[in-house]
């Protein structure tokens, strides 16, 4: 069964000025962005204790004047954090109805061991029953990410592959997917990864329906404007790129280097925050961060 998308997040997402914040650290990476924020593993006990942490971080972020629809686009969050709630709201209501900031769900379970240069998804046996409860909870689509060590064709494939079967699982679910088949910025053959995995996404996108499109999250590319035909694809919503380990100033230079890919990024965004700022210091930094993101994505 098909369901309809929301069409006025879905004209937002297609054409608005902004990029999308990436707010999704899952339990895995959950102790190093509270460390980063200043959080140390000594002040929980459990995981329970490290979540509420770390929605009491995303809540800070949310809830600030410095973040908002008008400069930003989405909002990418852990399962965690969608069954929670902001100022009363279930987080992707508050998202849209308060800040006009479109919600987004990070899906995969994690990633494998590396085969073939590559780490494919994990099995996500229970993704039907996630992408109904992201249903329910207004959330607009998805996100899912693997990861490209080597230039490996075979391995490419098969990682670019399986992004885009779980990416039609979760088109007939009515979501849309966030195709993410990250390329390692540490990898010796990075620019030899690079075509060959826009190679294969190429070679799935013509198998898809007419009329159907997915998003694609990509690491930001060796060769200025590298994915040019795949930003101006019908059969592709909008091209974003994660920071991916780049510091917020080098991954701003990049990105205003690729022209009509937007930012979808996590650590380059929350750089600098602590859980000790006053919350003008706070603001202050989160604005400066929000509106640098910004102007590189506007290229």
């Amino acid at each position: 069964m098909d369901y309809l998308m929301n069409t006025q997040q879905l004209g937002k997402i297609r054409s608005g000025s902004g990029f999308i914040a990436a707010l999704d650290q899952s339990g895995g990476s959950t102790p190093k962005a509270l460390k980063a924020y200043g959080v140390e593993d000594t002040e929980y006990k459990n995981d329970e204790e490290m979540f509420n942490l770390i929605h009491q971080m995303r809540s800070r972020i949310m809830t600030s004047g410095s973040f908002g629809g008008s400069r930003i686009l989405g909002a990418i969050l852990f399962e965690n954090t969608m069954e929670r709630s902001v100022e009363g709201l279930d987080t992707a209501d508050y998202l849209w109805t308060v800040k006009e900031v479109v919600p987004f769900l990070k899906v995969d379970k994690g990633l494998e061991d590396e085969s073939q240069g590559v780490q494919m998804m994990k099995p996500m046996p229970s993704l039907d029953d996630l992408l109904e409860r992201a249903r329910f909870k207004n959330i607009f689509g998805t996100k899912m990410r693997s990861v490209i060590k080597s230039a490996d064709s075979d391995g490419i494939n098969a990682l670019v592959d399986q992004q885009f079967d779980v990416g039609r699982q979760i088109l007939s679910a009515g979501l849309m997917p966030i195709i993410e088949p990250e390329v390692d910025i540490h990898s010796s053959e990075k620019s030899e990864c690079e075509t060959l995995m826009r190679s294969a996404i190429e070679r799935n996108l013509s198998d898809l329906p007419e009329g159907q499109s997915v998003m694609l999250k990509l690491t930001l590319p060796e060769e200025d404007n590298f994915y040019h035909g795949l930003v101006n694809s019908e059969k592709i919503l909008r091209v974003v790129a994660l920071s991916g380990g780049y510091s917020r100033i080098e991954a701003n230079n990049r990105m205003t280097r690729n022209q009509g890919v937007i930012a979808s990024f996590s650590r380059a965004l929350t750089e600098g925050l602590s859980a000790n700022q006053s919350q003008q210091e706070f603001d202050s930094l989160l604005d400066s961060s929000v509106q640098s993101i910004l102007e590189a994505s506007n290229t």
